[in-house]
C-alpha cells in the first residue's frame, strides 16, 4: 500500500546579530508558504531558526543572552513565534523548527526542536540536542570561530524518542485494529524522528531511531564552513576546501545512517555568510532509504527543498538487509552502552 508524503527543508540564507526577530519571522512566514504552495506536508526549518546562531559569541550580559531564547510553553502565543504556527494550522501543513529553549521548570538551556501537528493543532514532540560540539570557553585564537554550546545548553536529557506524525496519510491502521492482513508494521502513521545538526554524525542516536521503525528523520542544522581551530589543523585547507568537505561529511552522515536505518532523512541549514564573517554551509537535501539524494539546495539562501516520497519505499531494507530482529547480535555490542571515550588494547612487547 502507498503511503505517499510530501515533505520539503526549508533552508534558510543568513540571519545577521543584528538582524530583527520580526524580520526573522517573515522570512519563516514567506518560507512556509512557498512550501506550502508546493503541495508540502511537512516542512522542516533549522536549527536555531529564530535567530543567528549566538553560540558561536562570548556573551556576558544575561539580559543579551535572554533575547535568544523562547519557552517551549508559550510558543503558540509568543508573538515572537505564534504567527508561524497558526499559518502552519491555517494552511494545514506540519512543520518542525529548531530554537533555543529555556526551560520553565530548572531555567537550563536547551539546544530543541519541536514538531508540530497542524491536524491537531499542538506540538506533538520535542527533542533536545544531546550531542553539543564545541567548548564552554573561547579559544584563545581572536579570530577563531568558536562554537560555545556547551556553554550555554545543557545536553539533551530526552533521548532519542520517535513519534507518529498524525493526519497526513490516509487509510492507515490505527490502535486497536486487529486481524489486519499482512500485519501493522509500515501500515499506520508515518513514524518521525528528530535530530540537531552535531546528532547526524552518531550513528547511535540514528540506531535509537531506527530500532522504533523510524520512516523520516528531521534534522536542522547551523555548521561552519570553515573552523579549523574547532575542527583541527592536522591537514590544512583553504576555505573554500574546508568548505566542500564540510558538505561531503553533511551529505555522508545523511545518505550513509538513512541506508543503515532505512528511512527517509530531510536537513534543513541555516546558510550563508552570517556578520560579514562566519560562512555556514547550505546542503539542505531530502534522502531516501537507499541512501539516494531525492532533492537538495542549489543556493546558500532562503530556499524550498522539495520531495514526494513513498513510506513503503523504507520496507525493503527494513526487511531484507537491515531486518534488525533477524541479523543484530546485541551480546557483541557492549562496548557501545558502557564506554565513552576510546580505550585502546595494550601495547605489544
Amino acid at each position: 500500500m502507498a503511503r505517499t508524503l510530501k515533505l520539503a527543508a526549508a533552508q534558510m540564507g543568513p540571519v545577521h546579530l543584528t538582524s530583527p526577530r520580526a524580520e526573522t519571522l517573515t522570512r519563516l512566514l514567506t518560507l512556509l508558504q512557498t512550501a506550502s504552495s508546493l503541495g508540502a506536508q511537512v516542512v522542516l526549518f533549522p536549527e536555531t531558526a529564530l535567530t543567528t546562531f549566538f553560540p558561536r559569541h562570548l556573551i556576558t550580559s544575561p539580559a543579551e543572552l535572554e533575547t535568544y531564547f523562547d519557552s517551549a510553553s508559550t510558543l503558540l502565543t509568543s508573538p515572537n513565534t505564534a504567527p508561524l504556527f497558526s499559518l502552519a494550522k491555517e494552511l494545514g501543513v506540519d512543520i518542525s523548527i529548531g530554537f533555543a529553549e529555556r526551560d520553565d521548570v530548572d531555567g537550563k538551556g536547551y539546544n530543541t526542536s519541536v514538531y508540530f501537528s497542524a491536524s491537531k493543532g499542538e506540538v506533538v514532540a520535542k527533542y533536545r540536542k544531546v550531542h553539543l560540539p564545541g567548548t564552554k570557553e573561547p579559544f584563545e585564537n581572536p579570530d577563531a570561530i568558536n562554537q560555545l554550546e556547551k556553554r550555554y545548553f545543557e545536553p539533551g536529557n530526552l533521548g532519542f524518542k520517535a513519534f507518529r506524525a498524525p493526519g497526513l496519510v490516509s487509510g492507515v491502521v490505527k490502535k486497536g485494529s486487529h486481524d489486519v492482513e499482512g500485519g501493522v508494521k509500515g501500515r499506520g502513521d508515518p513514524i518521525m524522528g528528530m535530530m540537531i545538526c552535531n546528532d547526524r554524525r552518531w550513528v547511535e542516536g540514528w540506531r535509537c531511531y531506527g530500532l522504533q521503525g523510524v520512516e523520516v528523520v528531521l534534522c536542522g542544522y547551523n555548521t561552519a564552513g570553515y573552523a579549523p581551530d574547532l575542527w583541527g589543523t592536522r591537514k590544512p585547507m583553504t576555505p573554500e576546501e574546508a568548505e566542500t568537505d564540510a558538505v561531503f561529511h553533511h551529505k555522508l552522515c545523511m545518505q550513509g545512517n538513512s541506508y543503515m536505518n532505512s528511512c527517509f532523512s530531510v536537513s534543513a541549514a541555516k546558510a550563508g555568510l552570517e556578520d560579514g564573517k562566519y560562512d555556514l554551509i547550505g546542503g539542505s537535501c531530502i534522502t531516501s532509504p537507499e541512501g539516494h539524494v531525492l532533492a537538495e539546495a542549489k543556493t546558500k539562501g532562503d530556499e524550498i527543498v522539495f520531495a514526494e516520497v513513498d513510506l513503503e519505499d523504507c520496507r525493503q531494507g527494513k526487511e531484507k538487509t537491515f531486518d534488525f530482529a533477524r541479523h543484530r547480535r546485541i551480546d557483541q555490542y557492549r562496548p557501545i552502552t558502557v564506554q565513552t571515550g576510546v580505550i585502546e588494547p595494550e601495547l605489544l612487547e
